[in-house]
């Protein structure tokens, strides 16, 4: 079953002329939502969110699903200038760029992923590290979106995440926790010293399971919980009890804050949403 969760349109962009418009989608097994850019304009066209209602989905329920909205929506069945998609699930792993090769990518997974023999298993250069993200993406979507729109761009979603809070942060003193909030599940991202300290992705039950976690990988990393900045993104508001029991414990909480409004739209909260929105 799926569920539309939000969909918002930017009524001062000309949905009839779309040739300088780039397309974002985010993959995931609980959700798809995809978003449109105007290049001219340099602003969000639209956004559109939807919930897989489903606790268990094979690969072929994944794509009848996807397909599904496609055929739905107008606007998933134009063409663009360009194209990007993002793979939200954790069969991901981190590999020093020294120590990479191309040739070990199920090597680099096995520890922390069940791989299995025909699993299609590519990489990205995380930009501004010496870092290689090893994953399995969502292949049979992939092979619908080739059909659907030809050639695009597509990466895993902590690919984009990693990048862009680097890009931000790796030069600022301090130590720096991000935890990026989708629906159950959440991804950290610790920076310290100037360089990417972990990554990780955690799937939770309870806010109890959600503090935890987060307190476990600051005592690994020997964090201080009373000076260390925690960041936070997705789908967490102030008002949640995420927050008030991170607040409970955690010293420094903030949300995330962007530097330009071109990465946002009226009607989402604008530390949400992040690797979709920041795919252009």
């Amino acid at each position: 079953m799926i569920k539309e969760i939000k969909k918002i349109t930017n009524k001062n962009i000309d949905f009839l002329n779309l040739e300088e418009n780039h397309l974002s989608i985010q993959l995931s097994l609980d959700g798809f939502s995809f978003c449109t850019y105007n290049k001219i304009k340099n602003v969000i066209g639209t956004f559109t969110c939807y919930e897989f209602i489903n606790n268990t989905i094979t690969p072929v329920k994944h794509l009848e699903l996807v397909q599904e909205i496609f055929s739905q929506e107008e606007l998933l069945q134009l063409k663009y200038k360009s194209v990007s998609v993002t793979h939200f699930n954790n069969l991901v792993a981190q590999v020093p760029a020294p120590f990479f090769n191309k040739n070990k990518l199920a090597q680099y997974l096995q520890y922390s992923v069940k791989v299995l023999e025909n699993d299609y298993i590519t990489f990205d250069k995380i930009n501004n590290s010496d870092i290689v993200n090893v994953y399995i993406p969502f292949v049979n979507i992939n092979n619908f979106l080739i059909e659907t729109f030809g050639a695009f761009i597509f990466k895993h979603s902590s690919t984009v995440l990693i990048e862009n809070l680097l890009n931000k942060y790796k030069n600022l003193d301090g130590n720096f926790c991000f935890v990026n909030v989708s629906n159950f599940t959440f991804e950290i991202v610790v920076i310290k010293n100037k360089k990417l300290e972990l990554f990780n992705c955690f799937s939770f039950k309870t806010k109890e399971d959600f503090i935890y976690y987060i307190l476990f990988t600051a005592e690994q990393l020997n964090l201080n919980p009373e000076e260390f900045k925690l960041i936070l993104l997705g789908d967490i508001e102030k008002e949640s009890e995420l927050y008030n029991t991170l607040y409970q414990y955690v010293r420094n909480v903030e949300f995330y804050t962007l530097e330009s409004s071109n990465k946002t739209i009226n009607g989402i909260a604008p530390h949400s949403n992040f690797t979709l929105l920041n795919q252009f």
